[in-house]
């Protein structure tokens, strides 16, 4: 009698176990997407307050391959994976690259993206990309990014690392000479700073910066841990719209050049 009872319990609880796992399996029909709308060419907020940029146009068309509806989600980058992982939104399409540092948290897709990051300081200004020629220099990043731990780990202790929470402020108090140098995107630096009114006095100084082991793998969607199924729906997505020309258009319309990168 005991040896049954034992039986049916362990029956019980393999049936309980197999109904947890089939209740966690979810079939997504309405996905919320984290995006933070202060990082043109790639997101920011129109005068009329629409959201638009190139990662917007990705969400959608990502969205639409997977025949889901989607809400888009403004979200200020400092509490953009806290946000994700407290379940405000189900996915981040905001430019992040993808780092062993950030996959100790939060699961990615593929890229979408790859770009190389780049300094900007004002036109003649002689400075050097070496810890002599930056010492004492200040540099502005965006707080809390792959620029931010570049600069930190690598200069730190020979500039003044200036945080900011979003790129447009950084950009603003390096064109107001509050600091000497921005490190950032090269793409975002190039499209929203150097081929504006405000950055025609300024230029890229130093080689593209792409080591992995700061600046990751491309820029990828992060997913909460877990969530592969939603994961796998992404990475499918991004192929079909790579292949069907969908990727292409988009692309065309921000870029004169392929971002999508090797």
């Amino acid at each position: 009698m005991a040896r049954l009872t034992r039986r049916l319990a362990l029956a019980a609880a393999a049936t309980l176990v197999a109904l947890a796992g089939f209740a966690e399996a979810k079939e997504w029909k309405k996905v919320r997407i984290g995006v933070e709308g202060a990082y043109p060419p790639f997101s920011s907020v129109s005068p009329e307050g629409k959201l638009q940029g190139f990662d917007i146009d990705i969400a959608y068309a990502l969205c639409e391959a997977m025949k889901v509806e989607c809400t888009l989600v403004q979200q200020d980058w400092d509490g953009i994976i806290p946000a994700l992982l407290a379940k405000k939104y189900d996915a981040i399409i905001a430019s992040m690259s993808i780092t062993e540092e950030r996959k100790k948290t939060v699961d990615f897709t593929n890229k979408y993206y790859h770009t190389p990051a780049r300094f900007v300081a004002r036109k003649d200004s002689g400075i050097q990309i070496s810890k002599e020629g930056l010492k004492g220099k200040k540099v502005g990043v965006q707080r809390a990014t792959i620029h931010d731990k570049y600069i930190t780990d690598n200069f730190g202790d020979d500039v003044e690392v200036v945080r900011y929470g979003t790129a447009d402020e950084a950009n603003l108090d390096l064109v107001n000479g509050r600091i000497d140098l921005r490190l950032d995107d090269s793409v975002a630096l190039s499209e929203g700073l150097l081929k504006t009114d405000k950055g025609k006095d300024f230029e890229f100084v130093g080689s593209p910066l792409n080591d992995p082991k700061w600046f990751g793998e491309g820029a990828g969607i992060a997913i909460r841990k877990g969530d592969t199924d939603l994961k796998e729906m992404f990475n499918k997505a991004i192929d079909q719209i790579r292949a069907d020309g969908t990727y292409e258009k988009i692309e065309r319309k921000y870029f004169d050049f392929d971002v999508y990168g090797s």
